[in-house]
């Protein structure tokens, strides 16, 4: 292909109102900044985001537009910029004009002259805040999930959650002997029994609990079964409606179980509703931040009383 070398517009490079509409028509905030620190050039998306318009901002510097000990942070690094021309990219807190504080990201690099000399800074940068808080909420939530599954792990019941697939989410080591060798031995080998078929572990009346309840997403069901000539107290509970449903499995044959028992229904009858399990997943997952109210709820429920 043959090129026009009059088809090269010296203007396209040089004119300032070509420049600015280049940069007008991007939507990342830009802006530029000389070597002083004073702001020379911006984007409208750049204008949008500091909530200044190009007449506010042009002339201005960082220390006239941020809190002196933002501003100071930002002018240091622009220095080290200066001083070893390149790239730069950082975190740090922007507060914008109504006072809100938000995280962000500046990418920045040196501008230089056809000698080689810095004339000033071009950059930049992107909110981060809605990140952040979602970062910081998923540590949250591990944290939590941590601590919580460690507890219901400690409890001598069995405890189990299956999800609207009847796959296994977590359990606890009281399910797995509840229901035999093969089933420990497997609890054995997966941890918790994560991602395991439900209806291949349990008796088929227990599984038909657990699928009324999914299917319904009423709150609760309770029955006394026998299993594996053992005497079982089914407690199964609606999780996310229709999504996650759990249960506290306790062998009512164990003697020691059998008094506190009598007491603990004798409990629920005078005060109407003495909940057991409830809201167990939200210890594994995206609402970690309610296992606080379990854990009271589950201590609650072992306070069997002598009355």
């Amino acid at each position: 292909m043959i090129y026009d070398d009059k088809s090269f517009h010296p203007d396209m490079i040089e004119n300032p109102e070509v420049h600015q509409k280049i940069i007008d028509a991007l939507p990342i905030p830009i802006f530029y900044r000389d070597i002083r620190g004073v702001y020379i050039a911006s984007n409208k998306a750049y204008e949008k985001f500091i909530g200044l318009s190009k007449s506010q901002l042009i002339g201005k510097t960082i220390f006239d537009l941020q809190p002196k000990e933002l501003a100071e942070i930002y002018s240091a690094l622009d220095q080290e910029l200066i001083e070893n021309p390149g790239e730069q990219v950082y975190e740090t807190k922007f507060q914008f004009t109504d006072g809100s504080m938000h995280d962000v990201v500046f990418n920045k690099n040196a501008i230089l002259n056809d000698e080689g000399k810095v004339i000033g800074i071009v950059g930049s940068i992107s909110d981060i805040t809605d990140l952040k808080k979602a970062e910081r909420r998923m540590e949250k939530a591990k944290e939590a999930a941590v601590i919580a599954s460690a507890m219901m792990h400690k409890i001598q019941a069995g405890i189990i959650i299956v999800n609207q697939d009847f796959k296994v989410i977590d359990s606890n080591e009281g399910f797995a002997q509840l229901f035999g060798e093969e089933t420990m031995e497997l609890y054995e080998a997966i941890p918790g029994l994560n991602g395991a078929d439900f209806k291949e572990l349990v008796p088929e009346v227990v599984y038909k609990m657990f699928a009324s309840l999914m299917a319904s997403g009423e709150n609760a069901l309770e029955r006394d079964l026998r299993i594996h000539n053992k005497l079982m107290h089914v407690s199964v509970v609606t999780i996310q409606k229709n999504r996650v449903v759990g249960a506290l499995i306790r062998d009512m044959s164990a003697p020691s179980l059998v008094r506190e028992e009598i007491i603990s229904r004798a409990q629920r009858v005078n005060k109407q509703n003495l909940e057991t399990v409830q809201k167990i997943a939200f210890l594994l997952g995206e609402n970690a931040s309610l296992t606080e109210e379990l854990l009271n709820s589950i201590i609650e429920s072992y306070k069997y009383g002598e009355e």
